[in-house]
């Protein structure tokens, strides 16, 4: 076993985000060895996820830690392991994912929670058990982390806590998908909400988590699968997903979406599920949920900073609000039981796949998914 006093550093090319909103521009980085609890990857390929925009977005304040280098969903094989580590070895084909699980905690032992209170979610810029970078420029300053994960460079060093094997069966731009996306929504469905066959949904926002969502819906065997979306493309691209009936808000004249769905519905949606970000579309999926069992899952974060005030009436009505980080998901547990589901063609992953590029095309990336026109963009490091 290889340890961090023969591993040398690696120079590499990276998409560095230089200032909020100005392309990435590729570059020279050293990748310092793994310390301690950390393997270091080579990454296959990544892809393009709506967080590392918003965060790409931002000029200034504290989350604003340029130079960074982004990127949170990828798939690669392990090139070289630090001290203590015995999970992996070198070969092994991973997904880095923004969870946690460190299984020593009461929290990773707990079937309820995918919250590891061991290395807790953060958006740091650092290693999590060190806060440190193991990114260097060519002038030998230091690059910031992004998301414990950092995949937007050809070699990246992360926590074992945040990396799991996957079967090497599975094509490496599907278990890409694996490691954020798609996870989360399928996860709301599975894990989070545990839809059960022959519920009715709601699903506020037909992106590509709400998309995820409505697939995880569907293998869970929902009898009526309902997209709302203000546009109405959505509509033929969620029947690829299992949406069974579309709801286009700008559409409804005086009517409300929660009085269609409620119509619709004949009393409310069993699941309601909120894949934007808004507090006023919280409130339309709460109230468009059935009285008595009604449960609203928040999966979006709210992109103004605005709280959500909800009718403490409705809440002992029996309607829950429950919210949703990685959709539930233990990541070491439960991605390997999503793989096997696509490799057994219960799961579809193909679906999510619009565009794909080489590295040296990340901003493009960008652009496609900018002008709406992206669900995931794979970015190849070496295709």
């Amino acid at each position: 076993m290889a340890t961090t006093s023969i591993i040398k550093p690696i120079k590499c090319k990276a998409a560095v985000s230089r200032a909020g909103g100005e392309p990435l521009q590729i570059e020279e980085v050293v990748v310092a060895p793994p310390q301690a609890y950390e393997v270091r990857i080579k990454i296959i390929c990544t892809s393009l996820c709506h967080t590392d925009v918003t965060f790409w977005r931002m000029k200034e304040g504290p989350m604003a830690a340029h130079p960074i280098i982004f990127g949170h969903e990828a798939v690669g094989t392990i090139e070289s392991i630090g001290e203590n580590v015995d999970e992996f070895k070198v070969g092994d084909l991973v997904v880095p994912t923004f969870m946690a699980q460190c299984n020593e905690c009461i929290d990773c032992a707990s079937e309820r929670s995918n919250m590891c209170s061991k290395l807790a979610f953060q958006i740091g810029h650092g290693m999590p058990r060190y806060g440190t970078t193991r990114f260097a420029d060519a002038k030998g300053e230091p690059v910031n982390h992004f998301l414990c994960i950092s995949s937007f460079s050809e070699y990246t060093v992360v926590d074992v806590a945040h990396v799991t094997k996957v079967d090497p069966v599975i094509s490496p731009e599907k278990a890409c998908l694996l490691s954020c996306g798609v996870t989360t929504g399928v996860g709301a469905a599975w894990k989070v909400a545990g839809v059960e066959t022959g519920s009715t949904v709601a699903i506020f926002g037909l992106g590509s988590v709400g998309l995820a969502v409505a697939e995880g819906c569907r293998l869970r065997g929902a009898s009526r699968i309902i997209g709302i979306d203000l546009n109405p493309d959505k509509f033929e691209l969620g029947k690829n997903f299992g949406v069974t009936e579309f709801v286009n808000p700008s559409e409804l004249g005086e009517r409300s979406v929660s009085e269609v769905i409620i119509e619709m519905t004949k009393g409310g949606a069993n699941y309601c599920f909120e894949c934007i970000g808004l507090a006023s579309v919280m409130n339309d999926a709460f109230k468009s949920s059935r009285k008595g069992l009604g449960k609203t899952i928040i999966l979006g974060v709210e992109m103004h900073g605005a709280p959500l005030c909800l009718e403490s009436y409705d809440i002992l009505n029996g309607k829950s609000v429950m919210g949703s980080l990685f959709g539930g998901i233990k990541a070491k547990n439960d991605i390997p039981t999503l793989v096997n589901k696509y490799l057994n063609k219960e799961l579809e992953l193909d679906k999510f796949i619009t565009h794909e590029v080489n590295f040296n095309e990340i901003n493009k990336a960008f652009d496609l998914l900018h002008e709406g026109k992206s669900l995931r963009c794979i970015i190849w490091m070496d295709k």
